[in-house]
């Protein structure tokens, strides 16, 4: 590709392309290129005027070398990238609210008065029209003070100031709808899917492929705890699935041969082989879309709160114009204030400060599923940790294999890594993992695998029965045995590791040792959280009391509960908010989504169990606990910020109300005013809350 640098200094290019113009799939391409090649920290595509701002780390002939390379034909974009962007959205809003600007003023100046006043008049109707509506619903909403306000101007042949209010209020509607769709394509963005690979079914085997390679008419198997991957209709097997995500349902679904499922769904239980209806990614993304727009899920209580005070205001309103005519007979301060009220301010100004603070938050690599989530996260006191993945880092290794029934480390991996692959949890990653890097190939040799939640998996290979998974599963529950000449060899263990039993026919054939070390900054996160409003740290785990113990007191968390199992962990949540507190869990493995629906609010690990992220209310990327205190800011700054917004909007148009019944403020001046400062407060919102 040819282009020309503008702007260069270290760390930071400006690069001006050498075309014509741009279209917005090459943009996208060309943004999605810049934004996955290493040396880059950030880059920014602007279509319309051909530049690229990109921001790196390294040496600049890395970038002119990568820049030198792009050809829009050589980048493999996600087709689901490029149709959920939101580039054309934003042109499309940009374009609107400036030709609107435009055609406002372009009428004052070149159109001669009987014109303007004849397009006055029609455009009036659209407001008449509105507050019918709401006189026939018996209601008295903001949109009659619109149609009474700019009606009173057209009587009194104030046109320009009819025709000012009007152009207001629909700079509003623009920037309002403008950020509604934006956040919301965003906040839908983030929830979509991004699964890499799937289970193929080739005749009685199942092949790992990439889901790109998947079309309408494969037969693909989810396990338990997976996400559907596409629409399709359920050929074999059974499972329950939780559609949360799709139609807000709390309850799981039992779906079976000849039932249709949709992509983003989660199998909660059991396991079924789908054949694909669809694999267009852009359909998930559509459905949560509408199922955002048609449920109150973005909405917070001080949004709830807003819409109620404002229509509640109206009455008010009216009845101040009322009384502001019979005291003074001039019908000059009575229009002053009819053309102000608050509710205008309350409705626009509220739901865009909330919507542009999960705005915030995805910068951070924070998903929020709605402002009611940010709400509770600034009222919480209390945070309940999972262990495992969550204060310990998300990728442990393993650090050892050893053998106890004389088969070699390599066979004993293979097995292990044969059954653990199909199901999400950072322990069996990395078995899979360790054999990967070896080069160990784990092609299935089992029969149908069973997994049972926070204990272990059962299977058969060559008719003996196997099982991997806790101690408490293995030697307690399936009361298998350590052979008796290798019991020194088990004592032995090192505690500070944590372990997987492997055993085959009742007897302990061999145990993968994994280190699974805490996230440096967990101690210093933890420390901060406590500065910052939360009371009560508590972390559980399934693992032993020695090792919990020694993780709590090197955290520092307040309380520490071992060796528990899902039901307990959702029980505790339940207990403390019986007890009237406000609770944050957070946690990463399917054991833990049982929680995740209990407490207030659920945070889930992005590489964590695919069920945890689909229930949590809030996801946070997988390498910095950090995002928890940004979380919490930003959730704190949010309250003030519309605490502050209720103090000037009800300050600001209380001051224009007594400056119209004094006769200091003109209808217009006073309409003006209201309107602007409704706007420029709405755009003050959308500022970020956090530096």
């Amino acid at each position: 590709m040819k282009f020309r640098i503008k702007h260069d200094i270290k760390g930071r290019m400006r690069v001006q392309l050498s075309v014509k113009s741009m279209t917005f799939r090459e943009a996208d391409t060309l943004f999605y290129y810049l934004n996955n090649a290493l040396p880059i920290t950030k880059a920014v595509v602007y279509e319309r005027t051909c530049d690229a701002a990109i921001e790196y780390v390294g040496e600049r002939e890395e970038i002119i070398l990568l820049l030198t390379k792009f050809r829009y034909e050589d980048v493999d974009v996600p087709e689901t990238f490029l149709q959920t962007s939101g580039r054309e959205l934003n042109q499309k809003y940009f374009d609107k609210l400036v030709i609107t600007t435009i055609v406002h003023f372009a009428k004052r100046i070149f159109l001669p008065r009987p014109i303007r006043i004849i397009i006055c008049l029609i455009k009036y109707r659209k407001y008449l029209w509105r507050a019918i509506k709401a006189i026939k619903a018996g209601k008295l909403e903001v949109s009659l003070l619109d149609a009474i306000a700019i009606g009173v101007s057209l009587i009194r042949g104030d046109f320009n100031g009819a025709s000012s209010i009007m152009f207001m209020q629909r700079i509003g509607e623009i920037l309002e709808d403008w950020t509604h769709k934006k956040s919301t394509n965003d906040l839908a963005r983030s929830m979509s899917l991004n699964i890499s690979h799937v289970w193929l079914v080739k005749g009685d085997e199942q092949v790992l492929v990439s889901a790109d390679e998947i079309m309408p008419g494969d037969v693909v198997r989810v396990h338990m705890g997976n996400v559907i991957p596409f629409d399709g209709v359920v050929t074999d097997g059974e499972a329950m699935v939780n559609q949360a995500s799709l139609t807000g349902e709390s309850l799981p679904v039992r779906k079976a041969k000849d039932i249709s499922v949709y992509a983003g769904t989660v199998v909660e239980e059991g396991e079924i082989s789908i054949c694909v209806k669809e694999t267009n990614g852009a359909s998930k993304f559509e459905k949560i879309v509408t199922m955002i727009e048609e449920t109150q899920k973005l909405k917070s209580s001080a949004e709830a709160k807003a819409e109620h005070l404002a229509d509640k205001l109206v009455p008010y309103t009216l009845a101040g114009t009322a009384l502001t005519y019979l005291f003074t007979r001039d019908i000059t301060k009575m229009i002053s204030v009819l053309m102000v009220d608050f509710s205008c301010a309350l409705k626009l100004a509220m739901p865009i400060t909330v919507i542009s603070a999960i705005r915030e938050c995805s910068l951070y690599n924070i998903t929020v599923k709605g402002g009611k989530y940010l709400e509770a996260v600034a009222e919480a006191d209390t945070i309940v940790f999972d262990k495992t993945g969550t204060l310990t880092k998300a990728c442990p290794k393993v650090v050892d294999i050893i053998p106890f029934n004389g088969e070699s480390k390599e066979e004993l991996l293979k097995i292990a890594a044969c059954l653990e692959e199909h199901f999400p949890h950072s322990m069996a990653k990395a078995v899979v993992d360790e054999a990967n890097l070896r080069g160990i190939e784990h092609e299935e040799m089992h029969s149908k695998v069973e997994y049972i939640v926070a204990h272990g998996i059962v299977s058969t290979i060559d008719d003996k029965r196997v099982i991997i998974g806790s101690s408490h599963f293995v030697f307690e529950d399936e009361k298998c045995v350590i052979p008796e000449d290798k019991k020194d060899r088990f004592d032995a263990l090192k505690p500070e590791e944590s372990h997987l039993y492997l055993a085959i026919d009742g007897s302990l054939a061999g145990v993968i040792c994994i280190s699974d070390p805490i996230r440096e900054e967990a101690p210093a996160v933890i420390n901060t959280l406590k500065k910052i409003g939360i009371k009560k740290i508590v972390m559980m785990t399934g693992d032993s009391e020695r090792t919990a113990a020694a993780i709590a007191k090197e955290v520092g968390v307040d309380e520490f509960y071992a060796e528990v199992l899902p039901e307990d962990k959702a029980k505790f949540v339940e207990m403390e908010k019986e007890k009237g507190r406000k609770v944050i869990m957070i946690g990463d493995g399917i054991n833990d989504s049982p929680a995740l629906s209990a407490a207030d609010v659920g945070i889930a690990i992005s590489d964590g169990a695919e069920i945890a992220r689909e229930v949590a209310d809030i996801t946070i990327a997988a390498d910095n606990l950090y995002e928890i205190v940004s979380l919490k800011a930003i959730s704190n700054a949010l309250i003030k910020r519309i605490k502050k917004n209720y103090r000037t909007i009800v300050g600001f148009n209380t001051g224009l109300i007594i400056g119209g019944v004094a006769g200091i403020l003109a209808p217009t001046a006073s309409s003006f005013l209201h309107n602007a400062s409704t706007l420029l407060i709405s755009i003050k919102s959308m500022e970020n809350l956090i530096e």
